[in-house]
């Protein structure tokens, strides 16, 4: 069984998957729609990130009641990299024309010199 702390749980959970603290006094699972609650007076819940959570180990799982999440897994992977590429580009272009466009600057700054 491997544990994860609250943060590395969030990044590793994936669509239709459990995670729960020692003894399952804190359960949730991962939908295509967020994180929530499942079990006990949060039940359904979607979950609020509070101090709490973060003092806690989780360990991960599937379960029979997961796996009706799991046809959506793929799809919605495939989506979130594709997301992260396209910001990624995006910022990564973003940065070569400011880049670009501060050369020219310096450029017309040298030439005036001269």
């Amino acid at each position: 069984m491997e544990w994860f702390t609250f943060g590395n749980m969030v990044e590793t959970i994936r669509i239709g998957q459990k995670a729960s603290t020692p003894g399952f006094s804190r359960t949730v699972i991962r939908t295509p729609s967020g994180l929530y609650w499942t079990g006990g007076i949060w039940n359904g819940k979607i979950v609020e990130i509070r101090d709490y959570l973060f003092s806690d180990i989780w360990t991960i799982y599937e379960d029979e009641e997961s796996l009706v999440w799991e046809e959506y897994r793929e799809p919605m992977e495939r989506k979130i990299v594709e997301m992260i590429t396209n910001q990624y580009e995006e910022e990564r272009a973003q940065r070569r024309e400011e880049k670009k466009a501060k050369s020219t600057q310096t450029l017309w700054k040298n030439k005036d010199v001269f």
